[in-house]
């Protein structure tokens, strides 16, 4: 009796599951759900083929401003992120000891000028009068002896006397005139060479105390600290109190109203680089932004640790915008490709690195296909299609991520234009029959 009624409870069980798996007669085939997606057409356009390497932002123009004698710092006029032109008065070091050596050396210049003026408007005035007198005597003497010598030439031609006595006068003449030529030279040695000396000694003097004098406004002007440049202060070292010394900076001061992005580019790629290329700097804070620029520098030694060669790219920077030591990457177009096929970089699923992937395509039947690419250069969000697309096809470009081959698709936004076409339809007022 147990296995009888076992037996038809299995029965029973086995209509139930047979009748539950039976398909329906009335039963209607659920709808392919549509996906909503955003596309774009496969177009031509200049590709611009680049370098790209990781980059740091440097200051064009940067100073490490520390004194030039040591002493204690009495006040700073400025702050770390104060801007500064060139020239302003940035810090004051102590200056009084300074300060009385230059009074000293003015002294000093004082004295060296009221004895040259004393030498150049009296040298020597009893020497000078005596040496005159000698001149003087000589040459009344030398006037004498010549009028004594015409007398007695004359005599001697009219045989009043002998030549004996003409010959004594020639030789009084001699004499006279050796007396006064001895006279001016002496005269010319007081007043010209022993003066002179005196004189070029006491200006010598006078050029030593004016350089000190200069010296000591040089170290005195020097306790004054100046910027060398227009820029931001970037880093401050010292603080009111604190000693200063030539070797040690109290500011850094960079000029970035002209910033230069420093790239290490890779040594088989850094071959392609010339000096005045452009170039771009895309900054890792500022994602989808970037500052064109130039190339300035590309050095001629290649690192030996990362085999790689630096690379400046010089961009202008008037709103500062780019700050010092702000990473990023640099690109740089080394050429350019006049008719490529391009699309934008949204549209492919990138595998196997970043050269090679595939795009969804959607055809006239909005069918979703997938597409094998191949991938060349990537530069300003776009992508360049070297095979697997053809001009004027239309890319997925939103939504595609995950979506099969042969999925039915349709434009985001077009059932909501079509609802609302069909329901301005409905409530438009109707035209009165005729």
């Amino acid at each position: 009796m147990i296995t009888h009624y076992f037996l038809l409870a299995t029965t029973a069980t086995a209509a139930l599951a047979l009748t539950a798996c039976a398909p329906q007669e009335h039963e209607e085939p659920k709808p392919k759900p549509l996906v909503d997606v955003r596309v774009v057409r496969v177009e031509m356009a200049e590709v611009k083929v680049s370098v790209h390497a990781p980059a740091t932002i440097f200051a064009r123009e940067m100073a490490n401003v520390a004194p030039r004698l040591a002493g204690p710092i009495t006040a700073l006029s400025v702050r770390k992120g104060d801007r500064v032109s060139a020239g302003q008065l940035i810090a004051r070091l102590e200056d009084r000891d300074v300060a009385a050596q230059k009074q000293e050396a003015e002294a000093a210049l004082a004295d060296a000028e009221a004895t040259l003026q004393k030498i150049t408007a009296g040298t020597l005035p009893t020497d000078v009068e005596r040496g005159r007198g000698q001149v003087a005597v000589a040459e009344a003497a030398l006037a004498q002896a010549r009028r004594f010598n015409d007398r007695r030439a004359q005599l001697y031609e009219q045989g009043a006397i002998p030549q004996r006595d003409l010959q004594v006068s020639q030789t009084e003449l001699a004499q006279a005139k050796t007396n006064y030529d001895v006279a001016i030279k002496s005269q010319d040695l007081l007043l010209n060479q022993s003066r002179d000396k005196d004189i070029a000694i006491a200006k010598s003097r006078v050029d030593q105390a004016k350089a000190r004098v200069a010296n000591a406004g040089a170290q005195l002007e020097f306790t004054k600290i100046h910027s060398p440049l227009s820029g931001a202060v970037t880093e401050q070292f010292l603080y009111p109190g604190d000693m200063a010394r030539p070797d040690a900076p109290i500011f850094t001061i960079m000029d970035l109203s002209t910033a230069v992005a420093r790239a290490q580019s890779p040594e088989s790629e850094s071959t392609l680089i010339r000096k005045g290329q452009a170039c771009e700097f895309a900054p890792s804070d500022q994602p989808g932004k970037t500052y064109a620029g130039r190339v300035s520098v590309v050095n001629q030694v290649v690192d030996p640790a990362r085999r790689t060669v630096e690379v400046w790219c010089e961009i202008l920077n008037p709103q500062y915008a780019l700050r010092g030591g702000a990473f990023g990457s640099a690109s740089v177009v080394v050429r350019s490709v006049p008719r490529s096929l391009v699309v934008p970089e949204a549209a492919v699923q990138f595998s196997k690195g970043r050269r090679k992937g595939f795009a969804m395509v959607m055809t006239d039947k909005r069918i979703a296909a997938k597409r094998e690419v191949e991938i060349g250069e990537l530069t300003g969000g776009k992508a360049q299609v070297l095979k697997g697309l053809s001009e004027g096809e239309t890319v997925i470009i939103e939504a595609g991520y995950g979506l099969p081959d042969g999925a039915e698709v349709k434009l985001a936004g077009e059932k909501e234009k079509d609802e609302r076409k069909e329901e301005e339809k409905e409530y438009s007022p109707k035209e009165p029959e005729k």
